[in-house]
């Protein structure tokens, strides 16, 4: 067993006190950050990973990261968030980059009792089993809660010199972070979108009725409001002009996007077969969101795979016809 350990990097104050205390100790790390579609990882991981000193690796998860998303083995939080079966994920993917840098380990900033959902001991014990990294997972900032990890044992790591961090108080942390000259500490922040009740609703719709099969689908549900015509399509409307813009840049193939003409209103995207009745509905949703009509007919143009059509809408949908087509 080598010095060398790979840890999870997310970029908060918890996984940079991790690193800090094992680099203190002479330990080499190599550090990893995953990007999902569900914003659950940082871009401050990179310039922590460089303040450091260490390689930074960003790792994108695959399709089958929505597979545990849909069928949880170990259940799930307030959302739709399959904490266990995400971090069981996640480490596997760390042993894979443990075994391609030669590493003897991993290294994780989780601290014990702090997240109810995923750590607590018997969830630590559980995906070090389902990982194979049994005994493998330091955890520096609890370790002396936990059982001795190899590298605790064999004296690569000196147990002595780390900590025994429990519960959701940030008290100590914010200590060491002081004794670790770390400025602005970072708020406390799970950073998934899978935690929030609302987003939650927008992901389980796609899985109830199928589209669900690329990655943008589920990037795009950040965005706008979110509204189903049928169960084969729905309509996103931009909120704001940041949004307008990103649905018009983002317009992927196979759905249609529709603008306003001769009125100022949000764009639309919608999802799924553009029939004549699809796009009226969409159509009268963007009115229902127009706080000025025109003194004229509005126009809407939509576009789709080279088809660029102008329609004219008569009206906007009354509040009673547009609540229950609501997802969010």
């Amino acid at each position: 067993m080598n010095r060398k350990g790979v840890i999870l990097l997310s970029g908060g104050l918890d996984s940079t006190l991790a690193a800090k205390i094992l680099l203190r100790q002479g330990v080499e790390l190599e550090a990893i950050n995953f990007q999902t579609m569900f914003g659950c990882c940082k871009d401050d991981a990179r310039q922590v990973a460089h303040e450091l000193g260490v390689r930074f690796t960003m790792i994108p998860v695959g399709m089958d990261y929505l597979e545990l998303v849909k069928n949880p083995k170990h259940g799930v939080g307030k959302g739709i968030n399959p904490c266990v079966d995400c971090r069981s994920y996640m480490f596997r993917l760390a042993k894979k980059m443990m075994q391609t840098v030669g590493a003897s380990f991993v290294v994780s900033g989780e601290v014990l009792g702090q997240r109810p959902m995923s750590q607590r001991s018997d969830c630590f014990e559980t995906i070090e089993k389902e990982t194979g990294l049994a005994g493998l997972i330091v955890r520096p900032l609890s370790a002396k809660l936990l059982e001795p990890s190899l590298p605790e044992k064999e004296g690569i790591v000196d147990r002595e010199r780390l900590y025994d961090i429990a519960g959701r108080s940030r008290a100590r942390l914010l200590k060491l972070a002081k004794e670790f000259g770390i400025e602005n500490p970072p708020q406390p922040s799970t950073g998934c979108a899978l935690t929030e009740p609302e987003f939650a609703k927008k992901v389980r719709d796609l899985f109830q009725h199928g589209q669900d099969g690329e990655r943008w689908q589920f990037e795009i549900l950040k965005v706008g409001r979110h509204l189903r015509i049928d169960p084969g399509a729905k309509v996103i409307l931009g909120r704001e002009l940041s949004e307008n813009e990103y649905l018009e840049y983002l317009h992927p193939k196979g759905t249609t996007l529709m603008t306003p003409v001769n009125f100022a209103g949000p764009t639309a995207l919608l999802i799924g077969p553009g029939t004549f009745e699809r796009l009226e509905a969409a159509g009268r949703m963007i009115l229902s969101y127009t706080k000025h009509l025109p003194g004229e007919t509005p126009q809407i143009r939509w576009e789709n795979e080279g088809s660029n059509r102008i329609l004219e809408i008569g009206s906007a949908l009354a509040e009673a016809d547009l609540a229950p087509l609501r997802i969010t």
